[in-house]
């Protein structure tokens, strides 16, 4: 099933609704602070629930230096900063 955009996997259990679901994915959430991408709630022979989940991956920006600054990109740089880079020596590792 899916909840939330997560795809929730459900074992062994038969009665589990999907409110019971969105209090997994917020518990999880909160202790994590980080979003869901995946979730597998399996019964045990006890009566609790182990769960299984797997955090989405961050966004990653890559991040080089160039003339002196951290960039990722260099779409926001006036026509000198652009010259600047533009005429600059790179160097190559042999």
């Amino acid at each position: 099933m899916i909840v939330n955009d997560i795809n929730v996997t459900v074992n062994g259990l038969s009665d589990v609704t999907a409110h019971e679901v969105e209090n997994y994915i917020a518990y999880i959430e909160g202790q994590t602070h980080e979003k869901l991408d995946s979730l597998s709630i399996t019964g045990t022979d006890d009566g609790r629930v182990t769960l299984g989940y797997e955090m989405r991956q961050p966004k990653f920006e890559r991040v080089r230096r160039i003339t002196g600054y951290l960039v990722g990109t260099t779409d926001r740089w006036n026509n000198a900063k652009r010259a600047e880079e533009h005429e600059r020596v790179k160097h190559g590792l042999h």
